[in-house]
């Protein structure tokens, strides 16, 4: 994988296909890699119930997939005032960095918050975002907490400098609020961008979150039924759809 260098991080990124740029946010939680979009991170030896859009877009799009920092082969540090934004500024500066002023975006799990991030943060940038399976705040709180003590004792371990309290304030940066942690309810309701929605259903992935961006979104397609093996076919053919849809013309 080619490795694009911050100052403070070194993103592994891969590149598939020609076309359009799409950018990619694997599942994964806080470790959120280009190897889940093949395999769910909880359980290895399963197939997925989504698409590999790096296999199954790149014959529309030139496709992007990352390590996000500190997953996978990515590194980068971790400060108390590191949060959303710390992540949407690697995802601009790669997209700079391969030339890409403007880019479609599509996320699974976290991925979808950071979509929502930049459409928030860079929406002259995006031109359209699909939210697969996006995470949320429902009664589930003990889910984050466990997602933050898990990197702390990976991060910990790997940097003897850090400190819990660090660790902490950065776990209330990315997980300290609600809804989907990153944006809020009344950015949803006013953003312009084309989003596509595929729900989710679990505790990670509450239904209830993904209720409510399809109520407040304005300019929003849902996708009810998008878990393979099924459903796995109309799925690739509904995001191609989509994105192929509001690609800019010139």
């Amino acid at each position: 994988m080619p490795v694009f260098k911050r100052a403070d991080a070194e993103i592994h990124y891969e590149v598939r296909g020609s076309g359009y740029p799409l950018l990619l946010f694997a599942p994964g939680g806080l470790r959120s890699q280009l190897a889940f979009w093949r395999h769910s991170p909880s359980n290895p030896d399963a197939p997925p119930p989504w698409m590999n859009p790096m296999v199954d877009l790149a014959g529309r799009f030139s496709v992007i997939g990352m390590d996000q920092r500190n997953a996978g082969n990515s590194r980068g540090t971790v400060t108390a005032t590191d949060g959303w934004h710390t992540y949407a500024g690697d995802h601009l500066a790669l997209m700079d960095h391969l030339g890409h002023r403007r880019f479609h975006v599509m996320g699974g799990c976290i991925g979808a918050t950071f979509c929502l991030t930049l459409c928030e943060m860079a929406p002259e940038r995006i031109t359209a975002a699909v939210l697969q399976n996006p995470i949320g705040l429902y009664e589930n709180r003990a889910t984050w907490d466990e997602a933050i003590s898990g990197f702390a004792k990976t991060m910990l371990a790997r940097d003897p400098t850090l400190t819990e309290d660090v660790i902490r304030t950065f776990g209330r940066n990315m997980f300290g609020g609600d809804f989907v942690f990153s944006v809020s309810r009344e950015f949803v309701s006013r953003c312009r961008t084309p989003l596509l929605l595929q729900p989710g259903t679990d505790t990670p992935h509450p239904a209830p979150i993904s209720a409510e961006i399809a109520g407040l979104a304005p300019n929003l397609e849902v996708q009810k039924d998008w878990r393979g093996p099924a459903h796995l076919a109309e799925s690739i053919r509904r995001v191609t759809d989509f994105l192929t849809r509001h690609t800019p013309s010139s």
